[in-house]
């Protein structure tokens, strides 16, 4: 398939979708032009989840970044807390960058089919984000008891109540997977700000890219797309919404 018949593919479900790695390209030519920073000079830290296919997938321009330190566990939720964040806060060259990327995923397969994707080797499409779906269906069932958090499945547990505060929204919504993945998203976004807010940075600026990463089979790589692309300056203690500039990379 042609790069415009990939896209036409994820543009039913995220119509303001880019490849991924025209999303890296698009962010390393803004640390470059914008900030007048080098990606030597930019730490990454990344908030997906640990499915393998997003090590897959991952595009290769980011190793020109230092890290990436991971931050995320089950559909990207920052599990490392303010612990994680303040080490790799204490990373970052003076003179650079801390850049943030963080949000769950989802998976599209090239027939258009949500919450699935054809991983390399299988016969069969799996689940993506397999979490997400899990926590769904006992959302669906009814299995879900409010504030249940146990040590033995922490982060899944996590997920399951991040859902279960939004149940009549993901349950009432045409495509429920659809909306469990917006919800994750704004309780992944909700807290990475709270934990950038409580984390002292020695550096000269914060950037913040939140969005849905969504994975297809293996022949169709990786899209983004960018719901949060904000610049902290951490001089002028100043906050810029760039998601309008990203746009027009």
């Amino acid at each position: 398939m042609k790069k415009r018949e990939k896209l036409a593919v994820i543009h039913k479900w995220y119509p303001k979708a880019i490849t991924t790695i025209d999303s890296v390209n698009k962010i390393i030519d803004f640390v470059e032009y914008e900030l007048d920073l080098e990606p030597k000079q930019v730490m990454l830290a990344d908030s997906i989840c640990s499915d393998d296919v997003n090590s897959i997938q991952y595009p290769a321009r980011t190793q020109e970044f230092l890290g990436p330190f991971k931050m995320g566990g089950l559909d990207g939720f920052p599990f490392t807390g303010l612990t994680g964040m303040g080490a790799f806060a204490s990373h970052v060259p003076d003179d650079g960058a801390v850049f943030v990327y963080y949000g769950p995923h989802i998976g599209i397969t090239k027939d258009g089919v949500i919450g699935e994707i054809h991983r390399l080797g299988q016969s069969k499409n799996s689940g993506c984000c397999g979490a997400a779906k899990g926590a769904l269906g006992k959302l669906v069932n009814n299995q879900i008891a409010e504030g249940n958090i146990t040590e033995l499945d922490y982060q899944m547990n996590t997920i399951e109540q991040i859902l279960y505060s939004q149940k009549e929204r993901v349950l009432n919504a045409k495509t429920p997977l659809f909306e469990a993945t917006e919800v994750i998203y704004e309780a992944i976004d909700t807290r990475i700000n709270e934990l950038v807010d409580k984390t002292k940075y020695n550096c000269k600026y914060v950037i913040l890219v939140g969005a849905i990463l969504i994975n297809s089979d293996s022949d169709m790589g990786s899209f983004t797309e960018i719901r949060r692309f904000d610049v902290i300056d951490l001089i002028t203690k100043t906050r810029q919404n760039n998601i309008d500039r990203f746009d027009s990379l």
